[in-house]
């Protein structure tokens, strides 16, 4: 069996990393930029720390900040002609999972214009042109969009979300500085967390992982389960953890896949625009009790990575419950949401969800098969 590994070609690491930004858009020659981010990042100056420094660079930009949560196709259009009107050549991404996502999609369909519905893009389009080059510069630690050859865009009008692999929208250059996601708010950082955690475990258990993805999944595993409550609540060293945990995950989970956890979680985000993380969150720990007979020993490495005591020794079985438990145990303590009618779900769309999960690009890699049914009744079970 062949394996491939797709990385950023550069990225910098750890606080007042975005300084070296204006110095990588000179050294690129580059003209100018057009920063994606959202609104709230703007209101809240978390933009501007960047835009300041390409101020005093006098290095040209316009934004682009129509951005919303759970990005819509119409989000990624505009951008499109935006990026079109502005006469730039590099996009600059600042924020979470949804400035990111817009952002590959724009750099995307500029390239490959052919795609410019967004919907033809979804799974593994065959883009024939890299996207235009992008620069990015996550603010919260949790989804690695930074690092990886995925976004998601939703389609308010069919009620789903899609995933889009694609080589081509690796950004070509990673800013992971823990100061720009550290007035992130705690439930912020929880969701995120947890998001990060779920694409750990999950490319740790896929069906396509393999040795060098476990490397990258386990310590990422490690170090989530060791920052994440102290990186909420504000612990800066905790937060320098976290920034770097996710992105260990994201270098693996992007090259191997994921599983039903994010399978049932894009819908719950289509249908009631739950926040991603507080979905993954939500679904974890019971998908990991659906999974567990289906992985092997690895439980055994989570329990361990978690400090459950005798993981090393225990019956698997035990190991594994373990595991399922200190996940379980985690999310309650954070206080993440753990039913759906938490995020507004109604009884009447689950068996609409279960089929849209089953049918979800990640589903496929998920450890166990599950049938519609299968996923209806998991729904049903946290409802």
């Amino acid at each position: 069996m062949v394996n491939r590994m797709i990385w950023n070609q550069t990225a910098y690491f750890g606080a007042g990393a975005i300084k070296e930004i204006p110095s990588e858009l000179r050294g690129r020659r580059f003209h100018k930029a057009l920063v994606v981010s959202d609104q709230v990042l703007l209101d809240t100056g978390v933009t501007a720390r960047v835009t300041g420094l390409l101020d005093a660079a006098g290095f040209p930009y316009e934004i682009y900040s129509d951005v919303l949560p759970n990005p819509p196709i119409e989000n990624v259009q505009a951008g499109v002609r935006a990026f079109a009107a502005s006469g730039a050549d590099v996009l600059l991404a600042i924020g979470g999972g949804s400035p990111q996502d817009t952002c590959k999609a724009i750099g995307i369909i500029t390239a490959n214009p052919e795609f410019s519905d967004v919907r033809s893009l979804e799974g593994a389009a065959a883009t024939p042109n890299p996207s235009v080059p992008i620069i990015a510069v996550p603010t919260t630690a949790g989804t690695a969009s930074e690092t990886t050859i995925n976004y998601v865009i939703t389609d308010t009008e069919r009620q789903r979300k899609f995933v889009c692999v694609d080589p081509h929208d690796i950004p070509i250059l990673a800013v992971v500085d823990p100061e720009m996601m550290a007035s992130a708010p705690r439930g912020l950082k929880v969701a995120t967390g947890l998001d990060a955690l779920t694409h750990a475990i999950e490319g740790y258990t896929t069906k396509g992982a393999f040795e060098l993805s476990d490397m990258f999944h386990l310590k990422a595993i490690q170090m989530i389960a060791r920052a994440l409550p102290r990186a909420a609540d504000g612990d800066p060293e905790a937060a320098n953890d976290m920034a770097m945990a996710q992105y260990i995950a994201g270098m693996g989970y992007s090259n191997v896949g994921l599983g039903l956890v994010h399978g049932m979680a894009h819908p719950l985000g289509a249908f009631y625009s739950a926040p991603h993380g507080v979905a993954n969150g939500i679904l974890l720990a019971p998908l990991m009790e659906f999974n567990k007979d289906f992985t092997g020993e690895k439980y055994r490495d989570i329990a361990a990575a978690f400090g459950a005591a005798g993981a090393a020794t225990a019956p698997l079985a035990q190991a594994r419950d373990a595991a399922v438990a200190a996940v379980a145990q985690l999310t309650h303590d954070l206080g993440n949401p753990t039913t759906l009618r938490e995020v507004g779900a109604k009884e009447e769309d689950l068996p609409a969800l279960a089929q849209a999960a089953f049918e979800d690009v990640c589903t496929g890699g998920n450890p166990r098969e599950a049938t519609v049914a299968e996923i209806e009744a998991l729904y049903r079970s946290i409802f």
